[in-house]
């Protein structure tokens, strides 16, 4: 048994734990990430999830979120843009070779793979350290970045698992009480992501067969529900809605696909009752992507060569290493995010900033996708938090507070993934993939801090850990979300720190009002110029029927944008007006993500003016 010390352990390699390790060892302490899998990054890359879904606006791509937008941009080849379910896919391995570079690049940051946690050890009220197959590591703070939460359970640290009702919170789209849906799925159900390769017209693919240890009444269940799979959608639709780069798709199908929730509650109740849910939710997947192979034709296979493979045989090849877990054990925490907080401000686009007793702004991290929940099977209804913004729907920007990432009944310990203090329903928002990149970055900055400063997580006071994320030397997060304040903003930082010292002067509608326009940055060097006339069909909604470039003559695609300015622009212009616009080309989403547009130079001589 091999005993390590560090100043900061983080259990759990996934999103918020690599994050949470990177930071903390930038900050200067001495770091342990220890990992189940060799890949780090979890939902981004060994859950199979390469299509991030949120904190997609120009504004919000700050901190290791945006750092690590900017390398794929930098790896990926043929950029980003292939799918429309996100403005971002690339190949999960890219991703990981990432993550692995970064942690790989910090001398003080020490990264132990292929252990789980066993035991944790504590002193009086405090946690000291975690017990492994292989290691003891001693710590002066734990984070808890374990998928499903383990380290709260083997701890005894109060935690919540499933529903609340309405009574509990007063949440506007809570149940009541117990019905149907809350019975059959105590949480959101995980989906096995698997990765589909198309061989070319003329090639076969190999036939995919079904695992031979299947039970025969598990080889037919959802074949049923499988034919509705792309009702509404078509085969081409389906396929792009997780286009990868050389015609590889990811399989993450919500509408009777590869969701799998039967008995939700084995993933918390043993290790053997875990490994039997594991298993089933692999073979469903597996049926699945053969119901696709049958009905898309030979054309279509598996992608063997992106996953590395696995000892147990249950995951890797062309499926991930584990599933895409929405949902996880979620700590007791001295404030608990509720869906009131996720929800926009009355007549206004963001929603409110989180304030202590004290009267002083907490939030550590921000978001803003659509509060979303997994039920195969259900229809669930919630209140909606989503505005028309850059010719399309986005989330309402959101903010937590840091108290939610602290235990309230335990020292030594922060959380640093989907098991923060929230409830089930406000978790539909909290736990995707931006949003929990900048939860692990607090919680690694938080705990750095509080190292040298030599308090617990709940004496450290928000103020420093937020200056601490604004100044960042390498990657600097921002906190409040402002729609027209981009990181590269001279007075980025002026008006992050106003709004945090003036939180009841925060603008409901997202805008800073003294904000001078951004300086332009360059072009992505995938844009390309098109021409043609405008129209706006509804309100936030335009399309472009074009002239030029000469193969696209004739066909009409949808504009949308990531950028404040460009968002104003396409407000004021005309129906019938020509444009000149730059973008890249988005086949699958039908559209062009516009990075310039102006009125075409014949137009603006002939209207004497040019508005902008």
């Amino acid at each position: 048994m091999n005993a390590l010390e560090a100043d900061v352990l983080i259990v759990g390699g996934g999103t918020g734990g690599t994050t949470a390790a990177i930071q903390a060892a930038r900050r200067g302490a001495t770091t342990i990430l220890v990992s189940e899998f060799s890949w780090l990054g979890g939902m981004l890359t060994a859950a199979g999830v390469a299509a991030p879904d949120g904190n997609e606006l120009a504004a919000f791509q700050t901190g290791l979120w945006g750092a690590f937008l900017q390398a794929l941009q930098q790896r990926q080849p043929h950029g980003l843009d292939h799918a429309w379910v996100s403005f971002f896919t690339y190949e999960p391995q890219i991703g990981a070779a990432i993550f692995a570079d970064w942690v790989q690049a910090l001398p003080n940051l020490h990264w132990i793979s292929g252990q789980v946690p066993l035991e944790v050890l504590t002193s009086g009220n405090r946690i000291v350290g975690v017990r492994f197959a292989d290691y003891v590591v001693r710590s002066k703070l734990t984070i808890d970045a374990t998928e499903l939460g383990d380290v709260l359970a083997l701890a005894d640290v109060p935690y919540r698992w499933g529903w609340e009702w309405q009574s509990q919170w007063q949440e506007p789209s809570a149940p009541s009480g117990p019905n149907n849906l809350t019975q059959q799925y105590s949480v959101q159900a995980p989906t096995w992501v698997f990765v589909l390769q198309d061989f070319g017209s003329t090639d076969k693919a190999p036939a995919i067969v079904l695992d031979p240890a299947m039970p025969p009444e598990l080889q037919s269940f959802g074949l049923q529900s499988f034919t509705q799979t792309w009702d509404g959608y078509g085969t081409e639709q389906f396929l792009n809605y997780g286009r990868l780069p050389s015609d590889r798709f990811m399989i993450n199908w919500p509408q009777h696909g590869n969701d799998y929730g039967v008995k939700l509650d084995r993933l918390v109740e043993s290790t053997a009752a875990r490994a039997d849910f594991l298993q089933e939710a692999h073979w469903h997947s597996q049926r699945y992507a053969q119901f696709l192979q049958a009905q898309l034709g030979r054309r279509y296979g598996l992608a063997e060569t992106t996953f590395p493979r696995l000892a147990t045989g249950i995951g890797g090849g062309a499926f991930a290493l584990h599933p895409y877990y929405r949902e996880s054990r979620r700590v007791q925490g001295l404030v608990t995010v509720c869906e009131q907080n996720i929800l926009p401000l009355p007549n206004g686009h963001v929603a409110e900033l989180p304030i202590d007793a004290s009267g002083r702004a907490e939030p550590i991290a921000l978001g803003n996708y659509a509060n979303d929940h997994h039920y195969p099977g259900y229809e669930f209804s919630l209140t909606a938090k989503s505005v028309r913004w850059g010719g399309r729907w986005t989330g309402t920007p959101f903010t937590l507070p840091y108290r939610c990432l602290i235990p309230a009944t335990i020292d030594g310990l922060l959380v640093g993934e989907k098991n923060i203090s929230v409830s089930h329903i406000a978790n539909g928002a909290t736990r995707l993939q931006p949003v929990v990149l900048g939860i692990g970055q607090a919680a690694g900055m938080a705990a750095a801090l509080c190292v040298e400063r030599r308090c617990q997580p709940r004496s450290l006071p928000v103020e420093d850990l937020q200056m601490a994320l604004l100044h960042d030397p390498v990657a600097p997060a921002a906190i409040v979300p402002l729609f027209n304040l981009p990181p590269h903003h001279p007075d980025w930082l002026q008006w992050q720190q106003y709004y945090l010292t003036h939180p009841d002067r925060y603008p409901a509608d997202g805008l800073c009002p003294a904000a001078v326009p951004a300086p332009t940055l360059p072009l992505s060097a995938s844009v390309q110029t098109f021409i043609g006339v405008f129209r706006q069909q509804a309100f936030q909604s335009y399309t472009i029927l074009l002239s030029e470039p000469i193969e696209w003559s004739g066909h009409t695609f949808c504009l949308v944008t990531l950028w404040h300015d460009i968002n104003q622009q396409l407000q004021h212009y005309r129906t019938g007006d020509h444009l000149q616009l730059q973008g890249r080309l988005n086949r699958s989403g039908n559209w062009i993500v516009v990075e310039k547009v102006s009125l075409k130079q014949s137009q603006q001589r002939s209207s004497g003016m040019d508005r902008f």
